[in-house]
């Protein structure tokens, strides 16, 4: 499974702990072509570990020297102080201290511990301590304990809903969509909801290995076929794609229809009617009643 690159050698070290004459064979089969963090999850589920308990501590903040100032220089004339302090030295910058560069915010880390398990280590600032305690406070009376764990899972909840009624138009009472007009790129959000769910916010590419693609930001909403070529916006003919993949499988496409000899689809352009315009002379002047010449003009 080396050799062939099923697996790697990050995954062999972390379920080599825990195979047996008896399990090897099927775990190392469900380890194939799968990321660290599917491959501890497997590990998790082998060995369980117990749940780590909540801790919020203040990091040790890295105290920076003051510069030293430099000493003024020392007059040679030993006897002569009134005169050094008459005539200004030159002023001597101090050498700037050197101050270390912010370190850049290192990713959430996420570890299995056990099956629906995880442990999750993150670094967070005073102000969001600030709101996290009064979250705790102001949710009292629902979790007595002040379950760290729990309050996260409820603000989520709360995140994610708002987030599908901004994104997905998505409501407890949600009206029938119009239908889209024929020949729209329109695609109704009662289709992007069930695409979204369906999907599970995740590209849904697989490769030809049968390995999925687990990338979840920066989606879009593709068309299994075209549009150019009728591809419909409904939720059978729409998938998520990241967007390396989406452009990947549009040249896949257009690049098979060139080789049958169709060359590459474009839509129709739009079709306008010929208007002949018709311009009538008009005589540069005119007569009045009176038998005066008028300026030329509509009347």
């Amino acid at each position: 499974m080396l050799a062939t690159g099923a697996l790697n050698l990050t995954s062999v070290k972390l379920l080599a702990p825990h195979l047996t004459a008896d399990n090897h064979k099927s775990v190392l089969e469900s380890a194939r072509s799968k990321r660290k963090i599917e491959v501890e999850a497997i590990a998790a589920r082998l060995a369980p570990r117990p749940d780590v308990p909540t801790i919020v501590r203040k990091l040790p903040v890295s105290e920076v020297p003051a510069p030293v100032a430099a000493a003024p220089p020392t007059s040679p004339i030993a006897d002569a102080p009134a005169v050094a302090a008459a005539v200004p030295s030159p002023a001597i910058a101090p050498a700037p201290a050197s101050v270390p560069a912010p370190a850049s915010p290192r990713p959430a880390v996420t570890t299995p511990l056990a099956p629906d398990r995880y442990k999750l280590q993150l670094t967070i600032g005073g102000e969001t301590l600030a709101k996290l305690r009064l979250a705790e406070d102001m949710l009292s009376h629902a979790i007595p304990s002040g379950d760290t764990a729990a309050l996260l899972d409820r603000a989520l909840t709360a995140l994610l809903g708002e987030l599908a009624r901004k994104r997905f138009a998505a409501t407890e009472r949600a009206r029938p969509g119009r239908p889209t007009a024929e020949g729209s790129r329109h695609i109704p959000a009662q289709v992007k909801r069930s695409v979204w769910l369906r999907d599970l916010g995740r590209c849904a590419f697989v490769g030809d290995g049968g390995r999925r693609c687990q990338e979840r930001r920066f989606l879009e909403f593709h068309h299994l076929t075209p549009f150019a070529v009728g591809g419909e916006a409904t939720v059978e003919k729409i998938a998520l794609r990241c967007r390396s993949h989406n452009a990947y499988e549009a040249k896949l496409f257009f690049a098979r229809d060139a080789e049958a000899g169709a060359g590459s689809v474009r839509e129709p352009g739009a079709q306008y009617r010929a208007v002949t315009s018709k311009r009538v002379a008009q005589p540069s002047s005119v007569w009045n009643e009176s038998g005066g010449r008028m300026p030329a003009g509509p009347y």
